[in-house]
């Protein structure tokens, strides 16, 4: 992708935000529901990790990890809008930032089964994280669809940066994978 086609993306990506960068606009969750993934590193790292992994697999985990993560994160969602707050939460968002950076920079291929087992245990605390930050007077369903869409967008992103790199590029995605592991160790000794 050229320089041209990414500065094009970035601005159509950048100009719905435009349009409310002036209160009163009555924010129904929406774009608070889009920024949650965006503006939090260890959900960033995370979710760019999920498309960056999956692009590493072969056949049906290439689709089902990013689907199984958005599944789990939703569900995730609804139980942090019942006021559910898991144990550790902060520890297991940094551990999941951790071992999918371990998982992009050994380029690791596990059954599926348990590759989807993990992505769905880490996108479970995720989506509890995104729930109980439920911004006051916001629809929920309004704010899950906009966290829900920034998620995809970064599983697409990631997925779509492996798969148009030259193979010769493969060590850097691994490189990305492992600076992804050392925040994580960041992350944990907070």
């Amino acid at each position: 992708m050229s320089r041209k086609h990414l500065l094009v993306a970035a601005a159509l990506l950048l100009s719905p935000a435009l349009a409310f960068a002036h209160p009163g606009h009555g924010d129904n969750g929406l774009l608070a529901g889009i920024s949650h993934p965006l503006g939090g590193l260890d959900h960033l790292l995370a979710m760019l990790a999920v498309g960056l992994w999956a692009a590493q697999q072969q056949g049906a985990a290439r689709w089902a990890l990013p689907c199984t993560f958005v599944a789990s994160m939703l569900m995730g969602g609804l139980l942090g809008f019942e006021g559910l707050n898991l144990p550790a939460l902060e520890g297991a968002i940094a551990a999941s930032v951790l071992a999918l950076g371990l998982a992009v920079a050994l380029a690791v291929r596990p059954p599926l089964g348990l590759a989807m087992a993990a992505t769905a245990l880490f996108a479970l605390c995720h989506g509890v994280a995104h729930g109980l930050e439920l911004p006051d007077m916001s629809s929920p369903w309004t704010y899950a669809t906009g966290f829900i869409a920034a998620t995809a967008l970064l599983h697409a992103a990631g997925y779509a940066v492996v798969r148009t790199l030259p193979r010769a590029a493969a060590p850097l995605v691994r490189v990305a994978g492992a600076a992804s592991a050392a925040t994580g160790v960041w992350l944990l000794a907070g």
